[in-house]
C-alpha cells in the first residue's frame, strides 16, 4: 500500500502515520517468575511517554550517559505539529518492556528514502527473549510501508552482541565514509 503524503511543511510524518497502521510483530519476554509471555510491538501511544522516557533513561545508563529527555520533548516529536521521530514499543503485560525510536534520512542524489535506527533498547530481564527482533522486524515492515529503501543503525564496535543482532536481521557492514561534523546551535 503506498500513501498519498500531503507535501510541505512537516505535514508528510502526521499523514503517513494515520495512512499506516503498525502491523503488530511479536516478541517474547521472560519475566522473573520464569513465565514466558508474548510482547506486542506497536506504535508508540502518548500514555505511553512516560515509560518511554524511563527506557530511553536505560539506554543512556547502559552506554553511561545520563538521559535529560523529558515527557514533554517526546510529546513534541512524536506527536507535535511537525513530528521527528517515529516510535515503536515492545509492550508484555502492560508493561513496555523495549523501544525503537527512528527519524527519515534520504540520498537526494539517488530520489532514495530511507529511516535512522536512531534507538533500540530492550529490558535486561527481556534480553535474549526476541524482543528486540520482534522491535527490528517492526521497523523494517515500517520503512517498508513508508516507501524506504534502506534502514541505517549505528552500534559501537566493541557491543558484539548488537553487531550479531544486526547481522542475523541482514543489516551489512558499510565501509565508513568521510568524518561527520557537528555545529551546536
Amino acid at each position: 500500500m503506498t500513501a498519498r503524503v500531503p507535501r510541505g511543511d512537516g505535514i508528510a510524518l502526521r499523514a503517513i502515520r494515520e495512512a499506516l497502521p503498525l502491523v503488530l510483530s511479536e516478541g517474547y519476554c521472560k519475566p522473573k517468575k520464569g513465565v514466558r509471555v508474548v510482547a506486542v510491538v506497536r506504535d508508540v501511544r502518548a500514555g505511553d511517554l512516560a515509560g518511554l522516557v524511563g527506557l530511553i533513561g536505560g539506554l543512556a545508563a547502559h552506554h553511561g550517559d545520563t538521559a535529560t529527555v523529558r515527557v514533554a520533548d517526546l510529546q513534541r516529536d512524536l506527536f507535535g505539529p511537525r513530528p521527528w521521530l517515529f516510535g515503536l514499543v515492545a509492550e508484555e503485560a502492560g508493561r513496555l518492556v523495549g523501544h525503537a525510536l527512528l527519524f527519515p534520512l534520504a540520498q537526494a542524489q539517488f530520489g532514495s528514502r530511507g529511516m535512522d535506527l536512531h534507538h533500540l533498547f530492550v529490558a535486561e530481564d527481556c534480553r535474549g527473549q526476541g524482543v528486540g527482533r520482534a522491535l527490528i522486524d517492526g521497523v523494517l515492515d515500517l520503512a517498508t510501508r513508508l516507501g524506504c529503501a534502506y534502514v541505517a543503525v549505528g552500534t559501537q564496535g566493541e557491543n558484539a552482541r548488537a553487531v550479531a543482532v544486526y547481522d542475523a536481521a541482514g543489516f551489512v557492514l558499510r565501509a565508513p565514509g568521510g568524518l561527520r561534523l557537528v555545529k551546536r546551535l
